[in-house]
């Protein structure tokens, strides 16, 4: 079901829940038709340096299917994000750096909202980035909430991530504090890193207009972890299907590092995509179509009903 259906216009909904009791985390929610029929939730979980809705429901004029939340709204799915702990909307002034282990807390606060609100199933979670590493803890720590798990630019141990191998030169900085600061220049040089040219121009500026709108500084949690503690995830523990996505010219997920992490993933029904003339920001390429296409195909394939280890 690649095509959109005819489910009416497509809603979007701002939620509130709680992580313990002093963090609001803010959730948006987009869908057509009944969200209560819908054919199955995901949950988008960003990464270290923006929150979630410039990411995922990102509106450029005449990009057409520019977010991937309207995309797969149109194709009868409910479809969610969370700013995690120290981003957008949500709370940012407890005293920590939110590292990844608060972000998978804080996907599951958000999961528990939503089913609590739409139904208990199983969540089909993508992550990118270090939102990639949150939401591998997250299936990790919770396999009954995920049926479905996509990790796009991820990275397991480090090797062979020359953007890591360039960030720990700075890591005593990042140690330092609990925020860093983020402007118009940044933002572009996450497009130009990798590969020049894999993103368009008037992409990035709508891009860093969004992300700048919600957030100046964002948390160091995720880069001291990234330089300092990885493996923060167990392939072995995923129990769910999985779907490893690594852009071509991905500075920060080493192709040897995936591999390893995909051959020690315990499910069988588990698959590796490499995504030609993409880099790191995988929804803002040119070829994010290729992105939205495999995703949907992932995330629509029918649940084996044999498996000979059964």
């Amino acid at each position: 079901m690649n095509k959109p259906v005819s489910l009416g216009a497509i809603r979007g909904e701002e939620h509130w829940t709680s992580k313990g009791s002093d963090v609001r985390l803010f959730m948006f929610e987009k869908y057509a038709g009944d969200p209560a029929k819908t054919i199955g939730t995901i949950l988008f979980v960003h990464g270290s340096s923006m929150a979630s809705t410039p990411t995922f429901d990102l509106q450029v004029p005449g990009r057409t299917d520019s977010s991937a939340m309207d995309w797969f709204a149109r194709r009868g799915y409910d479809t969610w994000c969370v700013d995690m702990e120290g981003y957008g909307r949500s709370t940012k002034t407890r005293n920590n750096n939110a590292p990844i282990q608060y972000g998978a807390d804080d996907c599951f606060a958000a999961a528990t909202y939503i089913q609590n609100l739409r139904g208990n199933r199983p969540f089909l979670v993508y992550g990118i980035s270090s939102g990639a590493l949150r939401a591998a803890l997250f299936a990790e720590q919770h396999p009954e909430m995920v049926s479905r798990l996509a990790l796009d630019a991820m990275v397991w141990t480090g090797e062979g991530s020359p953007t890591l191998d360039e960030r720990r030169k700075r890591l005593p900085e990042f140690q330092s504090k609990n925020r860093r600061p983020i402007d118009r220049a940044f933002v572009h040089s996450i497009f130009t890193r990798d590969h020049a040219g894999t993103a368009d121009d008037k992409l990035v500026d709508v891009f860093a207009d969004a992300v700048q709108a919600l957030d100046d500084s964002v948390p160091t949690g995720t880069y001291v972890d990234m330089c300092s503690r990885l493996p923060v995830c167990d392939p072995e523990k995923i129990k769910c299907a999985t779907l490893i996505m690594r852009g071509q010219y991905d500075g920060i997920a080493g192709m040897k590092d995936l591999l390893n992490y995909f051959e020690k993933l315990p499910n069988p029904d588990k698959q590796f995509a490499v995504m030609p003339g993409i880099a790191h920001a995988s929804l803002q390429q040119r070829n994010y179509a290729l992105v939205l296409h495999i995703l949907h195909s992932f995330f629509s394939q029918p649940e084996p009903v044999y498996r000979a280890d059964h």
